[in-house]
């Protein structure tokens, strides 16, 4: 049985992924949970997220989870979601924070003239709303999503990496950023599939099968 620890370290939409995930299987055994103990023991390990990455920082520090998420995402299959992508990279650039240097690379403002063109010079920040995920990298999560599917999205930084390998998909706004990353058994992404509908469900279903 699948055995599937959601992390609650206060600051994600925790219910929305936890009920997901039933409805891509229904006998898996999903804890919403903030003890080290339970996240340890699962299977599987899902870390959503939305708010300031210093909030975060200091919630994982403050609870202990820090060195649990690292470990989860050196040893089991691990799904990070929004500031669950971006708390995976070296440093942010909200509140010139460390974040859990797990990934190379930094989390920058989308309003830091990454996104500004003369074009198109008032792009609304946060970025909310749908829009296509181009597949940069063929991933098991990707299985049965049509290329340049719409997700949802709500943030307002975004990732940013020079090792081009790790980067699974990526997004125009009107810049291409990346919006998910793969590595070994991490697979991160921006936009949230808990609540993009069919495709949304899709991924999360790749992911309880995904043998990393």
């Amino acid at each position: 049985m699948n055995s599937i620890a959601i992390v609650d370290y206060g600051m994600g939409n925790l219910r929305s992924v936890s009920k997901a995930l039933e409805h891509v299987d229904s006998s898996a055994a999903i804890t919403v949970s903030s003890d080290p103990e339970v996240i340890r023991s699962a299977s599987r390990v899902v870390v959503p997220g939305q708010g300031a990455m210093p909030h975060c920082m200091q919630a994982l520090n403050e609870q202990g989870l820090r060195e649990t998420i690292i470990d989860a995402a050196r040893n089991k299959p691990f799904l990070g979601i929004c500031l669950g992508l971006q708390m995976l990279f070296e440093e942010s650039e909200e509140g010139s924070i460390q974040a859990l240097g797990i990934l190379p690379g930094k989390v920058k403002k989308l309003e830091s003239g990454n996104i500004t063109s003369h074009d198109n010079p008032k792009i609304k920040i946060p970025h909310m709303g749908w829009n296509q995920v181009h597949q940069t990298l063929k991933h098991p999560l990707w299985q049965g999503i049509e290329p340049d599917t719409r997700f949802y999205f709500v943030h307002s930084y975004y990732v940013a990496t020079d090792e081009s390998e790790i980067i699974a998909g990526s997004t125009d706004y009107p810049t291409p950023f990346t919006c998910a990353v793969a590595k070994d058994n991490i697979f991160a992404v921006q936009f949230h599939p808990e609540k993009s509908h069919s495709a949304g469900l899709a991924l999360l279903s790749n992911f309880l099968k995904w043998v990393p």
